[in-house]
């Protein structure tokens, strides 16, 4: 089990009005490894960061297949465009491959690669008219397109059921992160940081545990239908 927390040190990510996008997601992401280690101890749990450190996206992704994962949650905060966010709640991303107008989130989230040395070459089959993109996602619709939807959806459910979430629901985007994970991976933008309640929310010790336990039993139902898959 991998946990990805996004941006870090010269990346901050998206800010609230005091918050930090890479605070809230180490955080949340600690907090995550603490629960899953007491709940669930069987699962081995890798983080790819664990403090205020910039790691290159494709690192990211080497950490995981060094430490041979087999699900990639990276944990992220949401934010819109305006100073102060009318828009609210949680959305679930999964990688595919759309026009760039139709992927802003991805755009976003992919911006930590310009901060990189090198990006031109470590990237450079990024292109909206890629072949080798085209093949990347080729593949990885065809072993995890549909372990990422099902895992998304259950994290979905889970906070909109449960804990009486506000989501945006599952979406398909072009986000690097988990187009380079060799395994079914999954976003998840915990809520809107420059929405001011969504802000407390996310700052929260209340909401983060709150956060990490709607994950956590997403996990364990994930857990649960691949291991009833394999006998």
């Amino acid at each position: 089990m991998i946990i990805d927390a996004g941006h870090g040190g010269k990346d901050p990510g998206a800010h609230g009005s005091y918050a930090k996008e890479k605070n809230v997601a180490l955080a949340i992401a600690k907090k995550l490894r603490t629960a899953l280690t007491e709940q669930i101890p069987s699962l081995n749990v890798v983080m790819t960061r664990t403090t205020d450190n910039f790691v290159e996206l494709h690192r990211r992704d080497e950490i995981a297949a060094e430490n041979k994962g087999n699900l990639f949650i990276s944990i992220h905060c949401n934010s819109s465009p305006e100073r102060v966010s009318t828009e609210h709640g949680v959305l679930l991303l999964v990688y595919g491959y759309h026009r760039k107008g139709e992927q802003m989130e991805a755009i976003r989230e992919n911006a930590s690669v310009f901060l990189e040395k090198d990006y031109q070459k470590k990237y450079s089959g990024y292109s909206s008219n890629s072949a080798v993109n085209a093949i990347l996602l080729s593949a990885y619709q065809q072993k995890f397109r549909k372990q990422c939807i099902h895992f998304a959806d259950l994290v979905n459910h889970e906070f909109k059921k449960e804990d009486g979430r506000h989501s945006l629901g599952v979406k398909e985007q072009g986000v690097l992160v988990l187009q380079q994970s060799a395994m079914p991976a999954v976003l998840i933008e915990t809520g809107f940081i420059n929405n001011p309640k969504d802000e407390a929310y996310l700052t929260s010790s209340e909401g983060q545990a709150e956060i990490v336990q709607s994950i956590i039993r997403a996990i364990k139902k994930y857990k649960a239908d691949i291991d009833g898959q394999r006998e």
